[in-house]
């Protein structure tokens, strides 16, 4: 008995310690306090500014746009990197899964530094063309997306795809019409992955973007330096909205993993 109740108030020490200040955060943000320490009376204001502001929407738009756009790339060369690796021979499939490991460890603050090395000083290609930018969270993503392929690859009835070959089928076909549906969830999965991490991103963002264009991180730091007040509060409702998304996002992929099983 006794240690069922350690348990349980282990557990619940560290939902406290990681969605405690999620929650006090989401409070704040149907206020109209000005800073965490005092509740004033319910108010919309935050969520109001944040979905009117001109500044704020573009903000916003362009960090979900690059999401997508870098996690359907990234999706593509994870999922035919995991698939060429799977394929390979061990050797020449263990040098891919190794090397695919480098960024994975790697510091982001490190890849992005040299992401804007390589393209902006070394082959000169303009930060302002959105290019590094988009490469860097690239190179960030796909890995991930290759390390949620692969199980998926193991988890596959190979003699499914043995089959259709020997029944005539031509490779790419097979591999479109066998392998592909077969990891689809692999994939999907990596691609919410990509999405996350690129929305998630920070270090890589700042060395690659061009002065003109803020992600959502990017844009919160820079907004603790300095920014109008309403906007600062208007934060607090974007990360609520952000969290409510995750929450949300993390439910429906459960209940359907839940069916599918």
């Amino acid at each position: 008995m006794i240690r069922r109740i350690c348990r349980w108030t282990v557990i619940i020490l560290i939902l406290l310690f990681l969605y405690l200040p999620i929650l006090i955060l989401a409070v704040y943000s149907f206020t109209d306090a000005t800073n965490i320490g005092a509740i004033r009376g319910f108010s919309v204001h935050n969520y109001v500014t944040l979905f009117t502001t001109p500044e704020l929407r573009d903000m916003i738009f362009g960090t979900v746009v690059l999401a997508v756009g870098s996690a359907v790339i990234a999706t593509i060369l994870g999922t035919m990197g995991a698939i060429g690796a799977f394929y390979s021979r061990k050797g020449m499939a263990s040098a891919i899964t190794t090397m695919n490991q480098v960024p994975v460890v790697n510091a982001d603050v490190v890849t992005g530094f040299s992401i804007c090395i390589l393209l902006v000083v070394v082959l000169g290609i303009s930060k302002d063309t959105y290019i590094p930018l988009v490469a860097g969270h690239v190179t960030l993503c796909a890995p991930f997306v290759f390390l949620a392929v692969i199980p998926k690859l193991k988890q596959m009835d190979q003699s499914i795809y043995e089959a259709a070959l020997d029944l005539g089928a031509a490779p790419f076909t097979a591999l479109i019409r066998i392998v592909i549906p077969q990891i689809f969830p692999g994939i999907i999965s990596g691609f919410a992955m990509a999405v996350t991490l690129s929305l998630d991103d920070y270090f890589v963002a700042t060395y690659t973007k061009p002065a003109t264009f803020d992600t959502i991180s990017t844009y919160v730091v820079n907004a603790t330096k300095g920014a109008q007040t309403n906007i600062k509060t208007a934060l607090w409702a974007l990360s609520t909205v952000i969290f409510l998304l995750v929450v949300l996002f993390s439910l429906v992929m459960n209940i359907r993993a839940n069916r599918e099983n």
